[in-house]
């Protein structure tokens, strides 16, 4: 049986011709059936962007299962399912991460997949339910969309709708913010996208700090030739993650579980000349980047599906791209600012340059962090993308 919260706004809605006022009913999902018609929502409301790029569905099964995804276990969540008469029209998560906001000294909820038809009256119901099932549980603060951390798609797009999502990051439609902010919510923060061409041959400037820094012998790039090579890095690299991140919005140490998990679930799709890491005089890594070839048109094709069929799509895509997707970087805290992503950019660049790639995709910048966003722009790169968290009192 599903616990229903009735919305007492009327609305007109796009999926009808005759343009008749319907009522919304928001359900809260609880059993399995409306668990699977939750995740697979998105591929069926009406009205979303043309160039929606689908997620891997398996992934998404996986990243609602408890069972595979043990960062469940530190939240509290919810899901919720909107109706217009026989229709379902929107989805939306409710989380509240425990353990951040004990480490934190929080009373903050969070709101993610929020996918509706283009209604207002829909992201309002659904909203709606989600704070006052945050207020019952004694939270002070919402925001989002955001997920059980960083590493999920986080933020509503709110520029650059004309370019293809990629990986790991939100592909919703352009009505999606106007509807948040009907609600009373404002910017809690911003990531940006750099669009960078791919030199033939980097900065002159580039070039002496890399080579400085090598000459010094304290710092050199580890030998990956083969995923053999790349595999030892794996969780090395993840766990500089963890001693990187911790001031980022949301973040929330991985465990080693979590990190043999990302590293299972992204290694098939590395290029080893693709991920680029430093390693000191003991041979431990001090700052890494990673590269994939943009794959978002094969996801298109797939559909989301990669089996059995649908990873033909995918490796045929990341062949044929022109476009270089950054995933993830990190530098020690204590060698920032000395030079080091001068070292990765100039190998990375290097190595793309010889692949072929003619323009990276950044991935998402947060707006305050001026120092990366320095040396992307001083590589070229402009502002194609943009994603925003929300946040309001509750």
């Amino acid at each position: 049986m599903q616990n229903k919260h009735i919305s007492d706004s009327t609305t007109q809605t796009g999926a009808s011709s005759s343009m008749l006022m319907v009522p919304v009913r928001v359900d809260e999902v609880r059993d399995a059936a409306a668990l699977r018609r939750y995740i697979r929502l998105p591929e069926h409301l009406p009205g979303q962007r043309p160039n929606y790029v689908p997620p891997v569905w398996a992934d998404e099964r996986a990243f609602h299962d408890p069972l595979r995804n043990k960062a469940l276990a530190d939240c509290e969540v919810v899901r919720f399912l909107a109706w217009q008469g026989q229709a379902c029209t929107g989805r939306i998560m409710g989380i509240i991460h425990r353990l951040h906001n004990a480490q934190h000294g929080e009373r903050t909820a969070r709101f993610y997949q929020l996918d509706t038809v283009d209604d207002r009256a829909v992201g309002a119901a659904l909203l709606t339910a989600v704070e006052q099932w945050a207020r019952k549980h004694g939270m002070q603060r919402i925001i989002g969309p955001f997920g059980l951390s960083d590493k999920d798609p986080q933020g509503a797009q709110v520029e650059g709708f004309e370019h293809l999502p990629v990986v790991a990051t939100p592909t919703n439609p352009a009505f999606l913010p106007a509807h948040i902010e009907a609600m009373g919510y404002a910017k809690q923060s911003d990531a940006v996208v750099y669009n960078t061409p791919i030199p033939q041959e980097m900065p002159a400037l580039y070039r002496k700090v890399a080579e400085r820094l090598v000459a010094t012998g304290d710092l050199r790039i580890a030998p990956i030739a083969s995923r053999k090579d790349l595999k030892p890095w794996v969780l090395p690299v993840l766990r500089l993650v963890n001693e990187t991140y911790g001031g980022l919005l949301g973040f929330t140490a991985m465990t080693e579980e979590e990190m043999r998990k990302l590293a299972k679930q992204y290694l098939p799709l590395l290029d080893p000349q693709l991920v680029k890491v430093v390693m000191d005089r003991q041979g431990r890594a001090v700052a890494f980047v990673v590269g994939v070839p943009d794959m978002s048109e094969g996801l298109m094709r797939a559909r989301g599906r990669l089996f059995p069929f649908g990873f033909i799509h995918v490796l045929r895509a990341m062949r044929r791209s022109r476009q270089l997707d950054l995933l993830l970087g990190a530098v020690r805290p204590d060698l920032q600012g000395r030079g080091v992503t001068c070292l990765l950019a100039n190998e990375l660049m290097d190595a793309a340059h010889k692949r072929g790639f003619t323009r990276m995709d950044s991935h998402l910048v947060l707006e305050t962090n001026h120092r990366m966003r320095r040396e992307v722009e001083r590589l070229g790169g402009i502002i194609w993308k943009r994603y925003r968290v929300y946040g309001k009192d509750l």
